[in-house]
């Protein structure tokens, strides 16, 4: 390794610690204004709480035993959704790129999902699988599942179709041409609709969960406000903050394996 070489990395490595020093520093300082103007009460403190209020509502919740009741109810809602949208969705983009046909018919009705408010299919949804987790995880499905379906699809319709024609012309049949060109290709798109279905998996599971349960964060959120107890509906955001996080940086962390993989050599058998 050269000497310039070394000291390119050094900077790049000086360079991502000052940046996370940075994040911390900016949320401590959010943190402390926050306290501050409860504390001396710039706005009311009942209507914007304060981090130390949120922390003991935490804690109440943890000494309860509701803290991982209703988090853990949240998160597996969540993990199944997004589980469930990410491979159905791929499916779907994958039988539609395959037949022409079927996509051209499907698409105008994939499109009127897509632009349908989710929200207002709840009461149809809560009399077809009724009040329960399994209304709370479609309404997360049909939320992130159409998102999954146009974005991959586009992916795979985007693929030069000069390399296509150029495998057809080689002999290569249509599955052939998929695993060895189109999904290749597509790794870091369908790892991007990964991140999206993060987001867009949360936003439906306390959708859900606003509806018809009877646990998990988005319940804590609505009763925390019919009761006017806003340290609890602040302690439910930060709670549901923290999950999103985590499982966007495993995410995170899945593309950084795949790129590597990738980067190394590495390819589809």
């Amino acid at each position: 390794m050269s000497e310039e070489h070394r000291l390119y990395l050094k900077k790049l490595k000086t360079r991502k610690i000052v940046i996370r020093i940075a994040q911390f520093g900016t949320l401590i300082f959010l943190l402390g204004i926050w306290e501050l103007a409860a504390y001396l009460e710039w706005a009311d403190p009942f209507i914007i709480s304060s981090p130390s209020r949120v922390a003991k509502s935490i804690a109440s919740l943890y000494s309860s035993g509701e803290l991982f009741t209703h988090s853990f109810a949240s998160l597996w809602e969540t993990v199944l959704s997004f589980t469930l949208s990410t491979v159905l969705g791929t499916v779907i983009a994958v039988a539609l790129w395959w037949n022409d046909f079927l996509r051209r018919v499907a698409e105008p009705y994939i499109v009127v999902l897509n632009s349908l408010p989710k929200i207002a299919l709840g009461p149809l949804i809560i009399i077809w699988v009724g009040a329960g987790k399994a209304a709370v995880i479609v309404m997360a499905l049909m939320i992130s599942l159409v998102i999954t379906i146009i974005s991959a699809l586009q992916g795979f319709s985007s693929v030069d179709s000069e390399k296509i024609d150029l495998l057809r012309s080689m002999g290569a049949k249509k599955g052939m041409i998929f695993l060895k060109l189109v999904f290749p290709q597509n790794i870091p798109n369908l790892l991007g609709i990964l991140k999206i279905n993060v987001g867009l998996s949360w936003v439906g599971t306390i959708m859900g969960e606003y509806l018809v349960s009877r646990e998990g964060l988005g319940y804590l959120l609505v009763y925390g406000g019919q009761v006017f107890r806003l340290d609890l509906v602040m302690a439910s955001t930060v709670i549901l903050s923290v999950l999103a996080t985590a499982m966007y940086l495993l995410v995170g962390l899945l593309e950084k394996l795949v790129s590597k993989h990738f980067s190394d050599g590495g390819t589809f058998k």
